[in-house]
């Protein structure tokens, strides 16, 4: 059994953790500092309730980004940013959408035809998503690729390795943590 939780990722001068937009994850734990006052907070879950990503970008008045990873074999991307606004992706599409029993929107996927909603209905596809993060890093004072960026939303896990991989490399692809 893999990882269940979330990872918080915001800039303030206050912990994160402090502040009333993450009121819901009592217990969060700092995972790592980065320059320019990014914090990233780890907190296992697996049930929801963590607080609004909404909130706390208009709390610390800059971007903020949450990652809920499943199980480590994907994350569910939510961003929020007070000027450019919110959006949601996901990354290890294949496997999210296995989570989420949706299809991936080519109609057929393990030979079984799907009816209903498609891992489109309920996140942006990678090229949309890389646009608004190239939006989201330039309010954090990063320029970034979107094709960088685009590799990342699109990619899946290796053998071996887990979706948390997939999230840290998408916070180095916009500016906030190095690898």
């Amino acid at each position: 059994m893999g990882y269940w939780g979330y990872f918080v990722v915001g800039r303030g001068e206050r912990p994160l953790a402090e502040l009333d937009a993450l009121a819901g994850a009592r217990g969060m734990t700092l995972r790592t500092s980065a320059p320019g006052g990014w914090q990233i907070w780890e907190y296992p879950s697996g049930d929801g309730g963590i607080g609004n990503m909404n909130d706390l970008a208009g709390q610390t008045g800059a971007p903020a980004l949450f990652g809920y990873v499943m199980d480590s074999a994907c994350v569910v991307v939510e961003a929020a940013a007070p000027e450019s606004g919110a959006w949601t992706t996901c990354l290890a599409r294949a496997a999210t959408a296995g989570y989420l029993g949706a299809g991936t929107g080519g109609g057929e996927q393990e030979g079984v035809e799907r009816e209903g909603l498609t891992l489109e209905d309920y996140f942006l596809e990678p090229r949309d998503a890389a646009d608004r993060a190239v939006e989201w890093a330039a309010e954090a004072g990063h320029t970034v690729s979107a094709e960088a960026l685009v590799e990342v939303l699109t990619a899946e896990p290796g053998p071996g390795t887990v979706a948390e991989n997939l999230f840290f490399r998408l916070l180095d692809r916009l500016g906030v943590v190095p690898l």
